[in-house]
């Protein structure tokens, strides 16, 4: 691919990438976000990486929406390392340069987990849908077989869809600086460098946005209309508290993934404003990843019980070999 940088007189070819210009414009303060994103960073990888081991290492989390956890934690696990990493590098060096093939598997990388978190976090209304309107058949519908189903054509989705959506805006050309006014490859801000007419991928993002990000909101919005229609039917408040305990969390999640989604991804393109976008996907990227395990397991008393259980068992192995 070539990019071409129009100069009063002459065409040049550039081919050594992008530069992300990022944070930039905050000057010596970059070093101060470095070192927030450098004690949020670790923070968030722990986070997910024990409520893996938490639901891995306890029989009695193996069901069915504590794997759809771990497939979350995962997805935040790899949100939050496709970008933070570089950014932190950039945020301590003045050429803050990407090659256009990084650029570009940045990018694909970052929209598949998108679109398979907004799969994801559907097929987790569904199971708690089935859980709470048709609980004596739970167990034969969400098996182990259509819960590996799920979520495998949850990523497929995303990793299909963007693969075509990236390799075709990658083929067109690009014109003008290579300057990306962010702090990681987001399709937006390289859609703004394109000198082609972008109205097909527009027209395809926007159709994409639908199906993907839309599509599972709205059976996520079906899911609880039915959820909330069983439970004020249920006979006892404190029936009723249970089963809405168990759908807060995701009803959580769903509410910070989607609040920052739709705010980036269905506004049009002439409305993009670097300065405006740079703090919801700061959310997304970094401090999102460290909210999930925090709203999972704050008010989960099945989640605290594993934890207490595990950790009783640590001291005594200890105990034991002392």
């Amino acid at each position: 691919m070539t990019y071409s940088v129009s100069e009063p007189g002459e065409n040049q070819t550039i081919s050594d990438g992008f530069i992300l210009v990022g944070f930039s414009y905050l000057n010596e303060l970059q070093i101060l976000l470095f070192l927030l994103l450098l004690v949020i960073y670790p923070i968030a990888l722990v986070g997910n990486l024990l409520v893996i081991l938490l639901i891995i290492l306890n029989s009695s989390l193996h069901t069915p929406m504590y794997f759809f956890l771990v497939n979350l934690s995962l997805l935040e696990i790899c949100y939050t390392t496709n970008v933070t990493p570089q950014l932190l590098v950039h945020l301590l060096v003045e050429q803050k340069t990407i090659s256009f093939v990084g650029c570009m598997v940045q990018m694909l990388v970052f929209s598949t987990l998108v679109l398979a978190e907004c799969c994801l976090l559907a097929a987790m209304a569904y199971d708690r849908y089935v859980a709470i309107c048709r609980p004596l058949h739970y167990t034969t519908i969400m098996n182990g077989r259509a819960c590996a189903l799920l979520s495998g054509v949850s990523l497929t989705i995303g990793l299909l869809v963007e693969s075509a959506d990236t390799t075709w805006l990658f083929s067109l050309p690009f014109c003008g600086s290579n300057h990306i006014h962010h702090f990681f490859c987001d399709i937006r801000p390289i859609e703004k460098m394109v000198c082609a007419d972008t109205w097909k991928n527009e027209i395809l993002g926007l159709t994409v946005s639908t199906l993907f990000i839309m599509g599972p909101f709205v059976l996520i919005i079906l899911s609880y209309i039915l959820i909330i229609s069983t439970i004020i039917k249920l006979p006892s408040a404190e029936g009723r508290r249970k089963a809405f305990s168990t759908c807060s969390s995701h009803l959580m999640v769903v509410t910070l993934f989607y609040g920052t989604c739709l705010s980036t991804y269905l506004k049009p393109m002439s409305s993009y404003t670097p300065e405006s976008d740079h703090l919801i996907s700061l959310i997304y990227t970094v401090v999102t990843p460290i909210l999930n395990p925090i709203i999972y397991s704050l008010r989960n008393k099945e989640v605290h019980r594993a934890f207490r259980k595990t950790l009783e068992k640590s001291v005594c192995s200890h105990n034991q070999r002392n």
